[in-house]
This record gives C-alpha cells, structure tokens and sequence, in this order.
C-alpha cells in the first residue's frame, strides 16, 4: 500500500495573497510530493510497505531512522497544514472557542501568540496548537521535520515555517507570513474537528 500524494482542499490560487499560487504550485507539488515519494521508495519491499503513514514515522522514530523519519513525518506534517489552512477566514466556536478563552484569554491573543512562536523559532520547524487528554490547549513547536503525528500532544492546526512555506511571496520576513495566515486562513473548523474528536488526525489513505 503506496503512502498517498494528497490533492489540495482548495485551488491553487485559494489562499492568495497571503500563499501565492506559485508557491503553493512549489510547496505542494515539488517539496510535498518529494517527501511522499521518498516514504513509498524508502519503504517498498519492507515490512512496512503496508503500514499507514503513522506506523511509519512512529517506526522511524524508534529506530532512529532519520532519512525516514525525515521524509514520513514531513508527509504528514504538510497534509495536516494544507487542512489547517482555508481559503475563507473564519473564527472558532463551540467547546474549542471555550478551551481557547480558557488557555490564552481570546481568540486574538491565541493567534498573537502563535505568531510570535513562529517568528522566534530558530531555523526551519512547525508551530502548532495543540491539546491534551484532559483537552488543555498549548502552542507546542517541533524542528526541522519533527512531528505530532506521534506522541502525545493531539494536534489541532499547524503553521509552517521553514522558508519555502513564505520566501517566494514574503521574502524573509516570516512575521508577514504568519501575520497574512494566521489573521486570514486558519481553518477554525478543521482545528475544532481534530479538538472534538480527541485523537491524532489521520493521513488519507491512497
């Protein structure tokens, strides 16, 4: 069972200006599909081969795998942020709007917060909302392909920020990359599914 290329859940051009067309055409088409490749041919012929993505990375993650784990866990991560993203803005209601007002006192504040973990995170990595068995949130951040696919943190949404996520349409100032998201395109809706639910999304199956 081949790890599977997941389409986009908008159009190319859906969350523009904040992510361009074009770089979302390079983000997912060429980074997004090269990390899924490597899985399927770093795992053919293995027993892995007919293991979700998950069983991957977290196999990966034992045996100190780091080509593999590389490539599995930023599989995952990028699916996860292309949900975590919509094209139409939106604000968090319901239990996670509550869980939200509880941790950090607003949605305003929640998002200030984010950005500025995004901003002072060094070098490449991923920022992300997340929450724990008893469902207290926490703004968690893993480097380089680090991963919540495993572990346990239940995430909720994620921000990328490693350079090829922004520098195309926002050189390097990542602040107004994850000022133009965070302000325009969380998908508040994605973020309350994976809260309700309780357990770690799953990768779409091929």
């Amino acid at each position: 069972m081949a790890i599977a290329f997941p389409d986009l859940p908008y159009a190319h051009d859906a969350l523009s200006p904040a992510i361009s067309d074009t770089t979302l055409q390079t983000h997912h088409g060429k980074h997004h599909k090269a990390y899924v490749d490597k899985t399927n041919a770093a795992v053919e012929g293995t027993p892995l081969a007919e293991a979700t993505l998950e069983e991957i990375i977290a196999e990966a993650d034992a045996k100190k795998n780091a080509g593999l784990f590389n490539n599995s866990a930023q599989s995952w991560n990028h699916a996860f942020y292309w949900h975590s993203m919509s094209p139409a803005g939106s604000a968090p209601s319901g239990d996670l709007a509550a869980a939200i007002d509880a941790a950090f006192g607003s949605a305003d504040a929640l998002i200030e917060k984010l950005q500025t973990a995004g901003a002072g995170h060094f070098a490449s990595g991923w920022v992300w909302l997340a929450a724990d068995k008893d469902g207290k949130l926490s703004i968690e951040e893993t480097h380089d392909a680090g991963t919540l696919a495993i572990g346990d943190k239940n995430p909720l949404l994620t921000l990328d920020v490693w350079e090829h996520a922004y520098y195309l349409d926002h050189k390097n100032v990542r602040p107004d990359y994850l000022k133009a998201v965070s302000t325009g395109h969380i998908n508040w809706d994605f973020a309350a599914e994976n809260y309700a639910r309780g357990t770690t999304w799953a990768y779409p199956s091929a």
